[in-house]
């Protein structure tokens, strides 16, 4: 392994989403991850179609496979007293340990905070649930839709206020999974200064809300209830998507002086004062789209972007998913990696966010990051070799 984090050992006690993110997020920076699953597998290794198939008939959901690279599978009936003894004797090696179970679930199976602590004081604990770890609704289950919708993100997606949409990948999910990764690295280098391990707790709930930028302080602050407004901005204008010959493009105007550019490239009135400022043109936004979508009507996509790329206007098109991922410019950014999995073989997979460098006194730059990738484990792959490390008296 390598990376910023070598030297890390996560057990990873969560499944779906969230936990599995956060903790596949350690593993791409060079943790060592260990998957604890119960005997019949992590809930999302049946979350299909579609399906992978091995050479012995063995099935692997692609849902599975985008969240657990890079880490390790032992399985564990936590019910058992002698499997209970295996995680206790991972938890006293463990830098983090991660579940999103239920509120209490864990506790009841003879792991609650104070038995964390009690066999490892530097332990940090990631504990990720749907709602919060208290108040009223605390023992409520957390599902990604039901979190999009509860937290209010439904209401802002969409065509209209009538129709409210989900967002079309977990988000709620995910941000939980960045935010307690993110809190962990905090707890750890916390735990430099003490030397004592916490929990960290995060949730879908707290996730989207804290991502509401601007349109929650466009309540908390301007007492404004924002809405589903389809493809376009609700405070900046032109920003969103417009039609055009064949197609469509998207625009980002972000301030007058770009709309001036705009309005020069395309032989539009620039002094129109419905339109001169962003906040007349936000009153106007449908007048502003109905001008440009006249004034696209004559032109295909491409043509389309070269000339706003021209004007020093931010724009671009919409790829379907193969496009994405055919695009030159995902693949020069790492953004999708090949690994051989056992069973299945080689397949592709999307990437890390995150690139590293490491720059020298005279400024130039090497790359660093992570190229060694491991497949998502099949179930209980390394459970012989993650017991047999247990019984060595090495600490990583």
């Amino acid at each position: 392994m390598s990376g910023p984090l070598d030297g890390l050992l996560v057990v990873d006690l969560s499944r779906a989403l969230a936990g599995p993110q956060a903790a596949m997020m350690f593993g791409d920076l060079g943790a060592r991850v260990i998957k604890v699953e119960s005997p019949s597998g992590d809930d999302s290794r049946s979350w299909g179609p579609p399906f992978v198939h091995a050479e012995d008939g063995a099935t692997e959901s692609t849902y599975f496979l985008s969240c657990n690279r890079n880490k390790e599978s032992i399985t564990l009936d936590l019910k058992r007293a002698e499997d209970a003894q295996v995680l206790a004797a991972l938890i006293r090696r463990a830098d983090v340990l991660m579940e999103n179970f239920k509120a209490g679930a864990l506790g009841r199976l003879g792991f609650g905070s104070e038995r964390l602590m009690e066999l490892n004081p530097r332990l940090v604990v990631l504990s990720i649930s749907g709602f919060g770890h208290d108040g009223p609704e605390a023992g409520r289950a957390g599902y990604d839709q039901i979190a999009q919708g509860e937290a209010g993100l439904m209401s802002l997606t969409g065509p209209d206020a009538d129709h409210p949409q989900r967002i079309g990948v977990p988000i709620a999910d995910l941000l939980a999974g960045m935010n307690g990764a993110f809190g962990v690295l905090a707890a750890l280098r916390e735990r430099e200064r003490t030397g004592r391990g916490q929990i960290v707790r995060t949730s879908l709930l707290a996730s989207v809300v804290a991502a509401h930028a601007f349109q929650g302080t466009r309540w908390t602050v301007g007492g404004e209830v924002g809405t589903a407004q389809g493809n376009h901005h609700p405070t900046i204008a032109p920003y969103g998507l417009f039609r055009c010959a064949g197609g469509n493009v998207q625009i980002a105007c972000g301030n007058d002086a770009m709309w001036q550019r705009l309005c020069d490239a395309f032989g539009i009135r620039a002094d129109d004062p419905r339109h001169v400022t962003n906040r007349a043109r936000v009153a106007h936004r449908d007048s502003v789209a109905e001008l440009l979508e006249s004034v696209f009507a004559g032109l295909a996509p491409d043509e389309l972007l070269h000339r706003l790329s021209d004007a020093g206007v931010p724009a671009g098109r919409v790829r379907s998913l193969d496009e994405v991922y055919e695009w030159e410019q995902t693949r020069s950014q790492r953004l999708l990696i090949d690994v051989e999995h056992r069973g299945v073989g080689k397949m592709s997979l999307p990437g890390s966010a995150l690139r590293m460098f490491a720059v020298d006194a005279a400024g130039s730059e090497t790359e660093t990051t992570r190229v060694d990738h491991f497949p998502p484990p099949v179930l209980g792959a390394d459970a012989d070799a993650v017991r047999e490390w247990l019984e060595s008296p090495q600490t990583h």
